[in-house]
C-alpha cells in the first residue's frame, strides 16, 4: 500500500487499517515461528506497510502536510 493511498483515508479508516496491518504482521510472525510460513518476504512487506500507516497517523497528529 502506498502512503498516498493511506493519506486519502479518513481517521477511522486509517486506525482500522493500522490495526489490520498489525494483526497481519503478528500472524506472519507467528506462522514463521511455528515453521508454517514458506515465503518470509511477506514479513518485510507487512512491516513496511505498518510503518507507512503509523507514519501517516503521526503526520496527522503533528499537523504535517505532505505533497
Amino acid at each position: 500500500m502506498r502512503a498516498n493511498d493511506l493519506r486519502d483515508l479518513d481517521e477511522a479508516e486509517l486506525r482500522k487499517r493500522t490495526a489490520e496491518l498489525a494483526k497481519e504482521l503478528f500472524g506472519l510472525r507467528f506462522a514463521n515461528a511455528t515453521g508454517e510460513l514458506d515465503n518470509t518476504a511477506g514479513i518485510g512487506r507487512a512491516k513496511r506497510d505498518l510503518a507507512r500507516a503509523l507514519t501517516v497517523a503521526r503526520e496527522r497528529e503533528l499537523g504535517v502536510r505532505k505533497g
